[in-house]
């Protein structure tokens, strides 16, 4: 009962810490709130959407339960998850936050995963997806196009060892000890496929208006958090918080060897990753391994921000979000390491002298890249404001067809 009281006063002091800061700092606040808006508005909403909307269709149509029953061979013995995983983190992989905790979710819905499972199976599926890694922060914030393989590497890597470390989270139960000795085929993958087909009967079209619903009222959820944790971070510095918590990261990176200007910019990047790994590559007096190294740390971390939004996919299961929060910290770690270990072998040229920021000209892969990430900030509001019309007019005929649904 003490316990209850005290959370209770707890969140209620700090709704009313953020709301006087609110007060405090409207401009801020303001500020904070368009920049979050834009980044969902521009980026988030128009790359998402599509991976949501396609993984929605692969589900109810039985391909990965197709999928699952190939890849049980592979992912049963290395992560101690069923073969549908291997679908979650490929896509998880591809479309990166909060993918794959939305699809380990969709799956444990659908009785596919086990509590235990799905825990094991979200700890390592949600990941930075590679245009992030190599088009916003590479190219975006560092300009230097060969740091974005390091980053790529040692974020995958980390979050491939959660995975194996995950495999000993939890027991296993008699069922999927059975579940182990069946022989796979293609065949036994055909029917497994087709039976799921059969047991969801909705028509295409019901189908393609439910994914298209489900996935933009995901995707609406996760603008929200964006442009709530874009303002709590802004008012955190703008109040001083930030730099009194740099203090004591300053100290945790003497220790390390790191320059103690990457504090800030390491604070920052434990709520919002995007304004954390910005922050880090402006930082004058650190050298570039360094900024590397917290870069890591912050995408494997995937800040507060991100968190947030996967801590809410999962509230709608039973799937418990504290070992999701213990495989972030260990990702991040795994991530600095493999930074540090793959550094000398694949960027020699830090040796000889910090190399330059501009971009080669004749690498015409990430010119390419680089000329979509500058063009999706005029076709993303295009793509967003198309799908929230689709949206309206698809959740207005089906609460015509269904006036409950408006109670």
């Amino acid at each position: 009962m003490i316990k209850s009281r005290l959370k209770t006063v707890i969140l209620s002091s700090l709704a009313v810490f953020l709301a006087a800061s609110l007060i405090k700092f409207p401009q801020q606040a303001f500020d904070a709130s368009i920049r979050g808006l834009n980044m969902w508005w521009e980026i988030v909403f128009p790359s998402l959407l599509p991976f949501f909307i396609v993984s929605e269709m692969l589900i109810g149509f039985g391909v990965v339960r197709f999928l699952g029953v190939l890849l049980e061979p592979f992912m049963r013995p290395l992560f101690r998850v069923p073969g549908v995983g291997g679908f979650v983190w490929a896509m998880g992989m591809a479309s990166g936050f909060p993918v794959g905790a939305k699809l380990t979710a969709r799956l444990r819905q659908e009785k596919q995963l086990s509590r235990i499972e799905a825990e094991r199976l979200v700890s390592f599926t949600n990941c930075s997806n590679p245009l992030f890694i190599f088009g916003a922060v590479s190219i975006g914030f560092f300009y230097n196009t060969s740091l974005g393989i390091i980053l790529a590497l040692s974020h995958y890597l980390g979050n491939f060892t959660v995975g194996l470390i995950m495999r000993f989270y939890g027991k296993e139960s008699k069922g999927n000890t059975k579940e182990k000795k069946k022989k796979v085929s293609i065949r036994a993958a055909l029917a497994a496929l087709h039976r799921t087909r059969i047991k969801d009967n909705r028509p295409i079209g019901k189908m393609l208006g439910d994914a298209v619903l489900s996935s933009i009222n995901t995707l609406l959820m996760i603008g929200g958090f964006i442009i709530l944790f874009s303002v709590v971070n802004k008012l955190l510095f703008e109040m001083g918080i930030t730099g009194f918590l740099a203090l004591f990261v300053k100290d945790v990176l003497r220790l390390l060897h790191l320059s103690e200007g990457l504090s800030i910019p390491f604070i920052a990047g434990i709520f919002e990753i995007t304004l954390g790994a910005q922050m880090t590559s402006q930082v004058q007096d650190a050298a570039l391994m360094q900024q590397a190294v917290i870069t890591s740390f912050i995408l494997a971390f995937s800040g507060f921000s991100v968190q947030a939004q996967v801590a809410s996919i999962l509230a709608e299961t039973d799937i418990r979000f504290l070992p999701f929060f213990l495989a972030r910290i260990m990702q991040g770690i795994f991530a600095g390491i493999y930074t540090l270990l793959l550094w000398k072998p694949l960027y020699p040229e830090v040796f000889e002298g910090r190399p330059s920021s501009s971009l080669p000209g004749g690498d015409g892969h990430f010119s390419i890249l680089s000329a979509f990430i500058s063009g999706l900030p005029k076709l993303g509001p295009l793509i967003t404001l198309g799908s929230l019309i689709i949206y309206i007019l698809i959740a207005f005929r089906s609460i015509n067809r269904d006036p409950k649904k408006l109670l």
